[in-house]
């Protein structure tokens, strides 16, 4: 399973109050420090709440990127998360 589906998989469990996008933007990113833009190390997370929630922004940065630690451990080297 390639990372972005990875990381999908486990916003989407953890975050069920959400419509959720995860996008992979690592070729954007080609040609910095001479990275070839072919490994999954640039993510962008939206999430959309799909009722009024009352849920602090911090809060959710804070649970998505320790439910990303492995990832970051192993490749992730950048991760915008969105929430609208």
């Amino acid at each position: 399973m390639n990372r972005t589906k990875r990381i999908q998989d486990i916003i989407e469990k953890n975050f069920n109050e959400f419509s959720i996008s995860v996008t992979d933007d690592s070729l954007s990113h080609k040609g910095h420090n001479n990275f070839d833009g072919k490994e999954e190390t640039h993510i962008i997370i939206q999430l959309k709440k799909k009722n009024n929630l009352d849920l602090k922004r911090l809060t959710i940065h804070k649970k998505i990127n320790t439910l990303l630690s492995e990832e970051f451990k192993t490749g992730l080297h950048s991760l915008q998360i969105k929430i609208t």
